[in-house]
């Protein structure tokens, strides 16, 4: 028997049942996680490197590369994206 193939909504979050609001957030958290981890590695820095440049301790900086999403909050985020020197911005989609 074949499973049904479900079309994705944009966002796996809502996809896998969150409500809209909190789906919302956890996207926009994987986004910035996924891109200040992309900018550690594009820059080849250390930990210890990104930890200076984000003012935060290594450790932080060992959560961000391995995922560790539930440690960060979407403000915290922006802040290190802030620290960088980048500017986040909101798009809304009706």
């Amino acid at each position: 028997m074949k499973e049904a193939i479900i079309e994705s909504s944009g966002n796996v979050f809502a996809d896998l049942g969150f409500d809209a609001a909190e789906a919302a957030i956890l996207q926009m958290r994987s986004t910035l996680m996924s891109d200040l981890r992309g900018y550690i590695k594009a820059q080849g820095l250390t930990q210890t490197e990104a930890a200076r440049r984000l003012g935060v301790t290594q450790s932080r900086v060992s959560d961000l590369v391995s995922g560790k999403w539930e440690r960060f909050s979407l403000e915290m985020l922006i802040t290190l994206e802030a620290r960088l020197g980048r500017n986040v911005t909101l798009e809304l989609v009706a």
